[in-house]
């Protein structure tokens, strides 16, 4: 365990989460995720973190794992047509997982999420979180309406609203 990444971690507060997503980008973002969702069958989930807790930063838990705790919580992985996907962000790590319900990932697959998540690294290095999440939206939306396309009934199954923490 690196020492600076403890630090990082200790010293990232949820407030910076708060000001790197200010009331309007979160507003913005909820709306890109329910304009996704009338395109598809999909359920998309954004949350960001500002660090990890005490026993999972001790224990060395990577973003990929607490993306996938964050997956399990939130309940993506519970939709009628195993198409969740949640674009997670440790901030504090500088980090961006998408995690996708089996039924998405078995058709997109590893190297194109890692391709989304980095593009998205790379505006956050930029400071351009909220337009970073929006061009991930984007990207997620177009192998969600390939996939699964929107087809009769198309109830919401999860929160649109970001979930910032």
């Amino acid at each position: 365990m690196k020492l600076s990444r403890i630090f990082r971690h200790l010293f990232t507060t949820e407030g910076q989460v708060r000001r790197a997503f200010p009331p309007s980008s979160l507003a913005a973002i909820e709306q890109a995720i329910r304009g996704s969702e009338v395109r598809h069958r999909g359920e998309i989930r954004f949350v960001a973190e500002a660090a990890l807790d005490g026993a999972p930063l001790f224990r060395g838990q990577s973003a990929r794992d607490r993306a996938l705790d964050v997956f399990a919580e939130q309940r993506v992985w519970d939709t009628e047509h195993n198409s969740g996907l949640l674009i997670y962000l440790l901030l504090a790590d500088h980090a961006v997982e998408i995690v996708a319900d089996r039924g998405l990932h078995a058709r997109v697959g590893t190297p194109e999420w890692e391709r989304i998540c980095r593009a998205m690294e790379a505006a956050f290095r930029q400071g351009h979180f909220t337009a970073g999440v929006l061009d991930g939206v984007q990207a997620v939306t177009q192998h969600l309406a390939a996939h699964f396309p929107a087809t009769g009934a198309n109830p919401n199954e999860l929160p649109d609203a970001p979930l910032l923490r």
